[in-house]
C-alpha cells in the first residue's frame, strides 16, 4: 500500500466498512499475487470480499488466497449457489470465492450476484485491454455515448449492471501496479467508474460539514486571505454555505454572503482542498454560487482577493470594481480589517 496516500486512505475506511465488494480478477498471471495483497489490505479495514476469475483456474485463486493468508470460506462456490451461506459467510469476516470460470469477462451472472448481495461496488480487474475510457461516467450518460461511437461493449455493460441495482462499477487495468487500491482510495481514481448514483456533487453545507470546512480554510485564514471564521459563525449562517462533495467527502466550498442593503451578493470563502486543485472545481464552485445569486434575483456578484485576481478576471470574467461599488456595509467591514484586497464584480 506504499503507492496509497495514507491520509486519503484514512477517509475511506468508515464508508468501505461493512460493505460488500465483488472483484472479478482477471488480470495478467504476474499480478495475481500482488492482487491477492491488496485484497488482504481491503479485507483488513472490514470490507466483505466476493471473489472470481473468468481467465485463472478456481485453484489457482485459491492457492494465492491460502498464501496471503486471506480469510476465505474454504468451498468455493458456483455463481448460482446458496446465497445464504454466501452472506453468513461474510458475516463471519471470510472472503467468498465463486466460480466464474464459465462466464465471459463481463457478464450478468455477475451484475445479478451482485445485486443479490447488495454489493455496494462490482469491479473487473482486466487484463489491460479494452478499456477506452476513464473517469466517472454517468449510467444515464452511456447510451448517448453510444450514440456518438465513444462507447465500448465493457462500458454498456457496466451501465446495464448499474441499471439492475449495482451502485458502482469499476473497470481497472489490472496490469497496473496497485490499480486497485489507487482506484479505490482516492476520489478522482485510475479507471473507469461507472456509477448510478451522485458521484460529484455541489449541495448545500450540512452542520456535520462544518468541522471539515473549518480544516480545509484553516490554512488561508492563517495566510489572511480569508475572513477568519469558527464553529458558531458558520452555524449561524449555514444557508450561505455549499460544499462540493465527490463521492462522499468534501473538496471544496464556496459562499454567497447577502446584504440587505444591495441587490448583490458577495463570492467568499472559496476554497479546494490542495490535492483537488487545477482541476476545474474552483470553477464550478464560483458559477454554482452565479446561478443561486441569479435565482434570487440578484443583479450582480463580487468577490474580494488578491491572491484569486488572475482566477477571477482571467478565468471567471469578472471585472475590477472601486471599493465604493460594493454594498456600505461590506466597505466599512473592508477598511476597518485594513486589508488591502481588491474587489471583482460580474453583472448577471
Amino acid at each position: 500500500m506504499s503507492q496509497v496516500d495514507v491520509r486519503g486512505l484514512l477517509q475511506y475506511v468508515p464508508q468501505f466498512r461493512g460493505k460488500v465488494f465483488v472483484i472479478i480478477i482477471d488480470v495478467p498471471p504476474a499480478a495475481l499475487a500482488e492482487t491477492m495483497l491488496d485484497l488482504v489490505s481491503l479485507q483488513s479495514i472490514g470490507v466483505h470480499l466476493v471473489i472470481g476469475s473468468t481467465v485463472h483456474e478456481l485453484d489457482d485463486l485459491l492457492d494465492r488466497a491460502a498464501e496471503v493468508e486471506l480469510k476465505y470460506c474454504q468451498t468455493a462456490f458456483q455463481k448460482s449457489g446458496n446465497v445464504d451461506e454466501m452472506r453468513a459467510a461474510l458475516g463471519r469476516g471470510q472472503a467468498v470465492v465463486v466460480d466464474f470460470s464459465a462466464e465471459s469477462e463481463f457478464s450478468k451472472a455477475q451484475s445479478g450476484l451482485a445485486v443479490t448481495l447488495s454489493a455496494a461496488k462490482l469491479i473487473l480487474l482486466t487484463r489491460g485491454d479494452g478499456l477506452s475510457a476513464q473517469g466517472a461516467i454517468r449510467a444515464a450518460d452511456v447510451a448517448a455515448m453510444g450514440d456518438h461511437g465513444d462507447c465500448s461493449e465493457i462500458l454498456t455493460l457496466a451501465a446495464t449492471a448499474c441499471h439492475q441495482g449495482v451502485p458502482r462499477v469499476h473497470l481497472l487495468n489490472g496490469a497496473c501496479p496497485a490499480v486497485l487500491l489507487d482506484e479505490l482510495f482516492s476520489n478522482e481514481g485510475v479507471g473507469t467508474m461507472v456509477y448510478a448514483d451522485s458521484y460529484r456533487e455541489i449541495r448545500p453545507i450540512r452542520e456535520d460539514d462544518i468541522v471539515e470546512l473549518l480544516g480545509m480554510i484553516g490554512r488561508s485564514v492563517r495566510n489572511s486571505h480569508l475572513v477568519p471564521r469558527g464553529y458558531a459563525d458558520i452555524e449561524q449562517t449555514l444557508a450561505d454555505y455549499s460544499v462540493m462533495d465527490i463521492d462522499g467527502n468534501v473538496v471544496g466550498c464556496v459562499a454567497l454572503l447577502h446584504y440587505a442593503e444591495a441587490d448583490s451578493a458577495e463570492v467568499a470563502c472559496l476554497y479546494v482542498k490542495q490535492a483537488h486543485e487545477g482541476l476545474g472545481y474552483g470553477a464550478e464552485l464560483v458559477k454554482y454560487a452565479e446561478r443561486q445569486a441569479q435565482e434570487q434575483g440578484l443583479r450582480s456578484v463580487f468577490s474580494l482577493t488578491n491572491r484569486a485576481a488572475h482566477f477571477f478576471h482571467d478565468r471567471m470574467g469578472y471585472r475590477e470594481w472601486q471599493v465604493d461599488e460594493i454594498p456600505p456595509s461590506r466597505q466599512q467591514q473592508l477598511l476597518s480589517s485594513g486589508r488591502d484586497s481588491r474587489v471583482f464584480g460580474k453583472v448577471l
